[in-house]
């Protein structure tokens, strides 16, 4: 089911500002957290921000066997801004380019991870280990398929889950999913009936995955990150833009409504963000870049959030 909508958000959404990197106002620098390939970070999933302190669970693309998966990370914002990480052991079969990571609303210490080729993860993280409670597969998976983002929204217990087919360049779009989401008293993901709508970022251009991670707002706007990568040594480009909404309805039923026309937030030459979490409650973003042979970097981006009641 295709569901677009011209000129969303010039005509019904709030106004988002994204502070763009090395521009005044940012509420902190970026950080390199590694200096090589393994070591990028693909995946953030928020577990605390306060304090002018950010935690995370993180998860890297590795793919050789006893390569680094997941790890935890402290990052201290301000003008020495430092950042730390800390590997966590993987228990289960080890998983091959883990590309998102989304914590489970009202599920303490439970997580879901996605793998590029459409595995779910469901995770249990417990001290300094991950236990794999549950692999299934995304549901309605095409040949040539590349997912790098994975995100749930919440609304008064219903669940909703948004992917992506990243797409790449001007010939192949993203192609943006939407599903209500459940776990069953196994730990088994349940997915219903996906929504999807092709979805083209307005910035970078070239050599584009159109998304390569995405966030939902507290109230469903949708933010989605892109990133040009002409190799493993770069340039890197990302953009971050405001692409539509999720809504879930008190029964559960999910609509997703992308823009033709999503408005670009922030330019941020020279990464390559993979990694975008809205943090609830407040303006900022927490942003993570896999730099390929130039490790990764997090910060985080100050976003001003003006709210309307004519949202659709």
């Amino acid at each position: 089911m295709q569901l677009r909508h011209k000129s969303l958000l010039a005509a019904a959404t709030a106004t988002l500002a994204l502070v763009a990197a090395g521009q005044a106002g940012a509420a902190g620098p970026w950080v390199q957290v590694g200096d090589d390939v393994k070591s990028g970070i693909s995946g953030l999933a928020l577990t605390e921000h306060s304090g002018g302190t950010v935690h995370a669970l993180v998860v890297r693309d590795n793919k050789k066997p006893g390569d680094n998966r997941i790890a935890q990370l402290t990052y201290s914002e301000g003008e020495s801004a430092s950042a730390v990480v800390t590997p966590v052991t993987w228990d289960g079969a080890e998983p091959i380019d883990l590309e998102a990571v989304e914590a489970v609303p009202g599920a303490p210490g439970e997580y879901v991870a996605l793998a590029s080729r459409g595995l779910v993860y469901h995770l249990r993280l417990t001290g300094g280990t991950v236990k794999v409670l549950d692999l299934s597969p995304l549901p309605g998976i095409r040949e040539g398929d590349d997912f790098e983002s994975f995100a749930l929204a919440s609304d008064k217990g219903k669940l909703a889950a948004v992917w992506a087919d990243r797409g790449d360049g001007a010939e192949r779009p993203a192609t943006v999913f939407a599903a209500p989401f459940s776990y069953d008293r196994y730990g088994d993901a349940k997915f219903g009936a996906p929504q999807s709508a092709s979805f083209r970022a307005p910035y970078p251009t070239g050599d584009v995955r159109h998304v390569s991670d995405i966030s939902v707002t507290d109230d469903g706007r949708m933010l989605v990150s892109s990133a040009s990568d002409a190799g493993d040594d770069g340039p890197f480009d990302s953009g971050v833009s405001l692409a539509g909404r999720v809504r879930i309805s008190g029964a559960g039923a999910v609509r997703l409504t992308v823009s033709d026309s999503p408005e670009l937030l922030g330019k941020f030459t020279g990464f390559k963000i993979e990694a975008l979490e809205w943090v609830p409650g407040s303006s900022d973003a927490v942003l993570g870049t896999d730099d390929e042979n130039k490790g990764g970097s997090v910060r985080t981006a100050t976003l001003a959030l003006t709210a309307r009641t004519d949202a659709p």
